[in-house]
């Protein structure tokens, strides 16, 4: 189910009808930060081509909006930032600041070459971000995010805020945060679970509370931004997009600090594979996937678990004999997404020790045996029984070993 293009409406009708069409389609826009968020997993530094690169891919995919780092950070993110503006031009480039002039000011030179770009602001809210990394009190927070806003909005209107660690902050000043933000200039308001602390029904509460004590809020974005510590990241970006949220920000194969961010593609296949509950309009294109996943893996160096949801390369493989029989008659037994539709190649039935004869048999069919099991069920059977004494041994058997077994069995070996 696709929507309109946000870019597109963005330059042909402005920000603020921008908002307006995309909050009355139910779009949800995705806002990608695998090479910002996603590169701080450690032993995933990326070099600017490589960054590029993966940029490149994004637009490929679909996604809305790219983080594509964090300017202040490093001669080679602000590098990164101005090469990605400079030739992706379809998305929005974001680039992180913290609220302090430099920062925003590094950020807006860095993406000046973009078709369209944004600041992302934040600023930690919760009591232990206060008194640990700010040492702020309430009344400076308010007062330092208020200057950055108005500070940020001599470079561009298109402005995001996010209270760092939302989810620990007490929801009375969450909510004056979010007003404040707002009222200065803000169009895109930030919760993230910058620790990864909420539970789902947690999530509906918190937006839901935002959403009734911050009025302003309906001419601008919610969104959101979950880390996986206790592995809710998508069922927490879910239950977001279930009250309301516009924006979730996530990385490709989940990557992130510590155990990484909500998974791009795992987020999306559930919104289009359940479209009929969460009625949701993306632009994403699911096909590109598997390509994106692989590019990524190849150029951080770590490698994606073959039970990742989606990309993962057992996600349409079996190997039990009743999945691989049922299978046979219909994909739908035990499988509610199709291959093709991610970017991979196939169901593939993989012969091991708890394969049945079904799977065996329809694998000698493709290798070009053409036996009959009402006219050589004896030669069928002893073929079954020698793989089966091999796969007792080994892991898989390939289809090498399954021919040999055959051609000995035919030539009565």
């Amino acid at each position: 189910m696709l929507g309109i293009d946000f870019g597109d409406t963005l330059k042909k009708l402005g920000l603020s009808a921008a908002i307006e069409i995309i909050k009355r389609q139910k779009r949800i826009l995705i806002s990608d930060t695998t090479l910002r968020d996603g590169e701080q997993a450690p032993g995933a530094g990326l070099n600017v081509e490589k960054k590029l690169a993966i940029a490149q891919q994004l637009d490929k995919l679909g996604v809305d909006c790219i983080e594509a780092g964090f300017p202040a950070s490093s001669k080679e993110d602000f590098e990164a930032c101005r090469l990605i503006s400079a030739n992706v031009k379809r998305p929005m480039i974001s680039a992180l600041s913290r609220c302090h002039k430099t920062d925003i000011k590094l950020a807006a030179e860095s993406l000046g070459n973009a078709g369209h770009w944004s600041i992302s602001l934040f600023l930690g809210t919760s009591p232990i971000l206060r008194k640990y990394s700010l040492n702020k009190s309430k009344e400076e927070v308010i007062e330092t995010l208020k200057d950055a806003i108005k500070f940020a909005k001599g470079f561009t209107n298109n402005l995001a805020f996010g209270a760092e660690d939302a989810t620990r902050t007490e929801p009375e000043f969450l909510y004056k945060v979010c007003k404040e933000a707002l009222d200065s200039g803000a169009v895109v308001i930030g919760l993230p679970d910058t620790v990864g602390w909420l539970l789902p029904e947690q999530v509906k509460k918190m937006i839901e509370g935002v959403k009734k004590n911050v009025p302003g809020l309906r001419k601008a974005f919610l969104a959101t931004h979950f880390h996986n510590d206790l592995g809710l990241a998508v069922a927490n970006s879910l239950a977001a997009v279930e009250c309301g949220a516009n924006i979730v920000q996530c990385t490709i194969n989940g990557l992130g600090e510590r155990a990484g961010n909500a998974s791009l593609e795992e987020l999306v296949m559930a919104l289009k594979t359940r479209k009929d509950y969460y009625k949701a309009a993306l632009n994403i294109d699911a096909r590109q996937f598997f390509k994106t996943s692989k590019l990524v893996e190849e150029l951080t160096g770590i490698k994606v678990s073959p039970n990742k949801p989606i990309v993962g390369r057992n996600v349409f493989a079996s190997e039990a004999g009743i999945h691989q029989a049922a299978l046979l008659r219909s994909r739908a037994t035990y499988q509610i997404l199709k291959p093709e539709d991610v970017g991979q190649e196939g169901i593939t039935l993989v012969l091991g020790r708890h394969s049945g004869k079904h799977a065996v048999y329809d694998r000698l069919h493709k290798l070009g045996y053409r036996l009959a099991a009402e006219r050589d069920e004896n030669k069928l059977e002893e073929i079954y029984q020698r793989f089966k004494e091999i796969a007792v041994t080994k892991k898989e058997v390939s289809d090498g070993e399954l021919a040999g077994i055959a051609s000995e069995v035919l030539e009565g070996k």
